[in-house]
């Protein structure tokens, strides 16, 4: 039979275009990295998800993936003993800021703030405030608005929720994260790309976990707010927007010490990020979708009360992947019985701290019933 050059070339493109054995279930046949991955985390396995139903099998199970994430996390507890080394003291009408650095050998040196009411002696509850991403740090937490842009940044965010806080009559610490505000450095060190994303793979390589270093510092600040003496050691609660929401839900899962936490713009899962433009190595935990998710993590927090905020605009968060996480993360409260301490702030709002009902959230659960305070925030 007689082949011309154009029947030999759709002869030549059938058989190449013709599906290799099982392709369609088969994701050895996906070219491209990006939806290799995407598949894979769309059929992460997730194996260690709570699906019991009483008060003991919870308690069984956030044994279980308590050390599970302590394990995927490596090395991150704080040192017990430490220097601590005085910056600089700023005095206002209701409050005065201190400006510390911790210092213990083998560690990074942390910088942080620590914010004290003024009025009556005697202990008051404490805060741990966590910041986000930015380029203040927690500058913007304490409320440091010296210029312009810092301005701005507080009023668009409403970021000063540790100075609203101090004059709502809590000592507050707000340390400072790994890569950001004074930590950064200089920019021209990471040529441009993503400061997290260039300083988780720089340290996967030393060994070590970008979200657990900084972990290790949120525990190390709230260690120094514990024995603050200043401070009702059983009255402790932590807060935070965006990254500080993330951190702030780690730390409460990892730290049973802290009675309260306020969430802000973080109710989104890893299997969702993976599907995005996302490279943000504060946040990443290697391996965890194999056991679970974020879910999972906010759910070591139960029974102790947790409010989400969640800004009915914010762009950060997708929406149709919120009922399903908040779904999991009830289950853990609805199983020790105690589905009252979790709540949500679904706000007409973006991106930002919204306050409205996390300060009464806050005050039910470690201000004192007799605080002046606290009675005008639940009224």
């Amino acid at each position: 039979m007689t082949v011309d050059r154009r029947n030999w070339l759709k002869t030549l493109v059938g058989v190449f275009a013709l599906p290799l054995a099982g392709a369609a279930s088969d994701s050895s046949t996906k070219l491209v990295t990006d939806d290799h991955i995407r598949e894979l985390a769309q059929n992460a396995p997730l194996a260690m998800r709570f699906r019991g139903s009483t008060a003991e099998e919870c308690r069984a199970w956030q044994k279980r993936f308590r050390d599970k994430l302590a394990e995927l996390l490596g090395p991150h507890r704080p040192p017990t003993e430490w220097q601590t080394v005085a910056h600089e003291v700023a005095e206002f009408e209701d409050h005065r800021r201190e400006s510390l650095v911790l210092k213990a050998p083998g560690h990074p040196a942390l910088p942080l703030y620590v914010l004290t009411p003024k009025g009556p002696a005697g202990k008051r509850p404490g805060v741990l405030a966590l910041h986000g991403h930015g380029p203040f740090g927690n500058d913007a937490v304490v409320g440091i608005d010296t210029t312009p842009e810092r301005v701005k940044n507080i009023r668009d965010l409403n970021y000063d929720y540790g100075r609203q806080l101090v004059r709502q009559g809590y000592v507050v610490v707000a340390p400072c994260f790994a890569p950001f505000g004074q930590r950064l450095g200089n920019k021209e060190a990471y040529d441009g790309n993503d400061a997290c994303a260039v300083s988780f793979v720089r340290m996967q390589l030393l060994g070590k976990v970008l979200m657990a270093e900084n972990l290790r510092d949120a525990l190390w600040a709230f260690e120094l707010l514990a024995r603050n003496k200043n401070v009702d050691s059983d009255r402790l609660g932590c807060v935070g927007l965006s990254y500080g929401g993330r951190m702030t839900m780690l730390t409460t899962a990892m730290e049973s010490r802290i009675r309260v936490a306020v969430v802000s713009g973080a109710l989104n899962v890893m299997q969702e990020r993976i599907g995005k433009r996302y490279s943000c190595g504060a946040q990443v935990i290697p391996g965890l979708l194999e056991y679970g998710d974020i879910p999972e993590i906010a759910s070591l927090i139960a029974p102790r009360p947790a409010l989400w905020e969640v800004g009915q605009k914010d762009g950060l968060m997708v929406k149709e992947w919120i009922p399903r996480s908040w779904q999991n993360i009830q289950k853990a409260y609805v199983a020790i019985g105690t589905e009252r301490n979790l709540a949500m702030d679904s706000f007409d709002g973006s991106h930002r701290w919204n306050g409205v009902e996390a300060y009464p959230f806050l005050a039910r659960a470690i201000l004192p019933a007799s605080d002046a305070t606290r009675q005008r925030l639940l009224k």
